[in-house]
């Protein structure tokens, strides 16, 4: 670049508030995607065995989800590509497929915890078969996907389901009395590792701070019609940071809810309706109802965004059109909810293969579609003409280390479960 040359954005200037936030909305639909059912058992799971112990893991999530995030963002708009085109352009077709295939699969997969979440909400509120309470909300999750105007549809529907998930959390917390603010502020500055909590831990980061997640932020930016100056005005950025600080603000919540209720009793929990069992004695009724709205704001968000993510960024690896109105993504979200439903009522909910299946692919896919993004940041005729991006490669590089970490762990984990299911 001309030394006399300007670099594109230095003269942007940021938006007003209030225009920053009619211009956000990907990063609340990935948060709509992160917590689902299998994310609220975990946070409960984590305060009920280690109390305030690991409450920490939110700074690690804070710093990681929005690096990937704004890494994601600033190379959709460097490239002029959302990340899996771009990974097919600068390294082949087959770096682009296996992302795409493992994600999807991934997808796939937790789409059956989805809709056995989102029948157990239905169940707690309005007492019906879980079951039919889960194809009643399928119903408007296939109404969303064929209506005109898919994306704004359903950034609208998730930004609803956080809100309520977010009320009935805190609903929960102060209904149980509380945090104890000393421990809590003990636990947030320990950064102690509790002796077994490592997988556990690291589980609950990779599933909070998931780089797919700014993957298909990309995608879904293109659907916002996000452009170049919002990668400088703040747009881009204030996504990122309502993104983690509303996973965190739910997250939290749970595990202090985990640790308050259920660590003195040495109790644990293996799914997220049994929560709201235990809560009876302390909220009476009203926790039936609480975590009934908790849970299906839960369970809905992420069976509506989860199944479109992974057609989306299945359709990308594979290079077909993944607008969210083509065919192929609404007839493939159609087709892989159908699938999951057989499942899901055969085995009465989601079989312990599956969700294993399901780490199995998002510990292939966010490892290798990490390290082509890194890559990606790294290039120097991708930032050409934009200022050097040297704290977020600095800060990419720092995260996907951990990244490696959080795989080779969890795989150390998953190969004795795999051998366990051939034997």
């Amino acid at each position: 670049m001309n030394k006399n040359q300007v670099e594109f954005g230095s003269d942007v200037k940021r938006l007003p508030v209030k225009d920053l936030l009619k211009r956000i909305g990907p990063g609340l639909v990935a948060t709509g995607i992160v917590i689902g059912p299998g994310a609220v058992t975990t946070s409960a799971m984590l305060g009920a065995d280690y109390g305030y112990a690991l409450i920490w893991l939110i700074i690690p999530i804070i710093f990681m989800g929005i690096t990937f995030m704004m890494t994601t963002n600033r190379l959709a708009i460097t490239t002029g590509l959302p990340t899996i085109h771009a990974i097919r352009k600068y390294f082949g077709p087959v770096a682009s497929t296996v992302v795409g295939c493992a994600v999807f699969l991934a997808c796939l997969f937790f789409t059956m915890g989805n809709i056995s979440g989102t029948g157990a909400g239905m169940n707690l509120i309005f007492g019906i078969n879980w079951k039919l309470g889960s194809v009643i909300m399928i119903a408007v999750v296939l109404y969303c996907y064929f209506a005109k105007n898919v994306y704004s549809k359903v950034e609208k529907i998730i930004t609803l389901c956080i809100i309520v998930m977010i009320v009935s959390f805190y609903a929960t917390l102060i209904g149980v009395g509380g945090p104890d603010w000393g421990e809590f502020g003990k636990g947030l500055v320990s950064f102690q590792v509790p002796e077994g909590s490592l997988a556990t831990a690291l589980a609950f980061i990779s599933t909070n701070a998931a780089v797919t997640s700014g993957i298909y932020a990309t995608y879904l930016g293109k659907e916002k019609k996000w452009n170049k100056e919002d990668l400088f005005n703040g747009v881009m950025f204030t996504d990122a940071l309502v993104h983690v600080l509303s996973v965190v603000l739910i997250s939290g919540s749970i595990i202090l809810v985990g640790a308050i209720v259920l660590h003195p009793q040495g109790l644990s929990i293996s799914a997220p309706a049994q929560l709201a069992e235990l809560l009876v004695p302390i909220m009476g009724g009203a926790a039936r109802f609480i975590m009934g709205f908790a849970l299906l704001g839960a369970g809905f968000s992420s069976l509506l965004a989860n199944t479109q993510r992974g057609m989306v960024l299945l359709g990308a690896g594979l290079d077909k059109d993944v607008g969210l109105e083509t065919k192929f993504v609404r007839f493939g979200c159609l087709a892989c909810l159908l699938f999951a439903m057989v499942v899901c009522y055969s085995y009465g909910g989601s079989p312990t293969q599956l969700i294993l299946m399901a780490n199995i692919a998002t510990s292939i896919a966010t490892p290798v579609g990490g390290l082509f993004i890194l890559l990606l940041l790294w290039r120097k005729d991708v930032n050409e003409g934009y200022k050097k991006p040297t704290a977020l490669r600095i800060c990419m590089t720092i995260s996907y280390v951990f990244v490696l970490i959080m795989t080779a762990s969890a795989l150390s984990g998953y190969l004795p479960k795999i051998a366990a299911l051939f034997a």
